[in-house]
């Protein structure tokens, strides 16, 4: 049976593995990095840019309202540091170049409308055989929609798909439907358990 592997964005495919940046940051805000990155990835605004309903360049206008920024200019200069310790996964870019052809790559992400370009500047876009992003959808993971629009458009079923994710419900909800769901927690450990699947010697999560 030909088989999907099925990826996350932010925190599987791209990691904060520098956090000086993002504390420098914080700290000339006068916030902690917790609550700035509540602010940015889980706030109210930023809910309504992953579904679709706010365009990016909306949402970091209002960020820096919320943060009492009214220059477009600091605001990009904040969005760009906040991202600064951020690294592409090479390990598993590697792995998922090799298996290209092989096996049907996937990404679903809850992102922003701008993710489609950061992929393109990545060189990462056509590595994919399918990608579903949450503001193009409307959808947001753990909506077990979001993971059948990504079936649909891989052309696999949910017993041929492996779906590797840093956050625990987000996989949870992948197996209720019968994916195999891998918890990232790091490269190695999810390489070996993609590979150990791949290799038919595991069945299901």
């Amino acid at each position: 049976m030909h088989r999907a592997v099925i990826v996350d964005f932010g925190g599987v495919l791209v990691r904060s593995e520098d956090p000086v940046p993002r504390e420098q940051l914080a700290r000339e805000l006068g916030m902690t990095v917790q609550d700035l990155e509540a602010l940015i990835f889980a706030s109210d605004l930023s809910l309504q840019a992953q579904r679709g309903e706010l365009p990016e360049p909306e949402f970091w206008k209002a960020i820096g309202e919320r943060l009492g920024i009214p220059s477009l200019e600091r605001i990009q200069q904040v969005r760009q540091r906040f991202f600064a310790g951020d690294r592409l996964n090479e390990p598993l870019v590697e792995a998922l170049r090799r298996w290209k052809g092989q096996v049907t790559l996937g990404l679903i992400s809850n992102a922003w409308s701008g993710l489609r370009e950061v992929l393109r500047r990545l060189g990462l876009l056509n590595l994919f055989d399918g990608i579903v992003i949450s503001a193009e959808v409307g959808l947001l993971k753990p909506d077990p929609r979001i993971y059948l629009l990504a079936l649909e458009r891989l052309g696999v079923p949910p017993e041929a798909a492996a779906f590797v994710d840093d956050l625990p419900e987000n996989v949870q909800a992948a197996r209720k439907l019968g994916l195999y769901g891998i918890h990232f927690r790091d490269t190695p450990e999810a390489l070996r358990q993609l590979e150990e699947w791949l290799n038919g010697r595991v069945r299901s999560s």
